[in-house]
């Protein structure tokens, strides 16, 4: 199966991903970012599909044919979300359940933006990752796999925040993995 993943940042999930052996095809990333060096350090390809605007005039469906073009040159199969920063519902549209994405606590709680802060504000005990099916309705699809991250006296935003990512690092591989294999749908 050939995977396409979507990243905007420091590549710290495209490198588990790498690590883990998963068959990326292409990296496609919507700014300038680390992700792009991993991809090349890893040989893997990589393409700049880079979002101009961030203000009212962005036309987010447009982007969104932009980056499913991209994907499907490469002929991808599945797309894997690894802190892609814009929101692409056409992705969603063109690769119907076969997007993944993962979000930093147990969906249904804490949807958008801010889920770290949020848990903490809350006063919850426990938190997560989760693995899901991207739909185009944000951190709405069917849920794939979630693992509890305990929520520790003193803990900030980053501190939570980084216990989270460590555990998404080992989960999220091996979601895909499972997908790519045909044990999950």
């Amino acid at each position: 199966m050939r995977v396409g993943v979507l990243a905007s940042g420091t590549g710290s999930n495209l490198e588990a991903i790498l690590e883990d052996a998963i068959p990326v095809a292409v990296v496609v990333a919507d700014r300038p970012c680390r992700a792009l060096d991993v991809a090349g350090q890893a040989g893997v390809t990589a393409e700049l599909v880079q979002r101009v605007s961030f203000g009212p005039d962005f036309d987010r469906d447009a982007y969104s044919h932009q980056v499913v073009d991209a994907l499907k040159r490469h002929e991808v199969e599945l797309v894997v979300m690894a802190g892609f920063g814009t929101i692409v519902p056409g992705v969603a549209r063109a690769f119907p359940g076969m997007v993944l994405n993962t979000h930093p606590a147990l969906l249904p709680s804490f949807k958008g933006w801010h889920p770290v802060r949020d848990a903490l504000e809350a006063g919850v005990k426990v938190t997560g990752i989760t693995v899901h099916i991207a739909t185009e309705e944000v951190d709405a699809g069917p849920i794939l796999a979630q693992a509890a991250v305990e929520v520790r006296p003193g803990d900030t935003e980053e501190s939570l925040h980084e216990r989270i990512k460590q555990v998404e690092r080992r989960l999220y591989p091996d979601t895909i993995r499972r997908v790519i294999e045909g044990s999950l749908p």
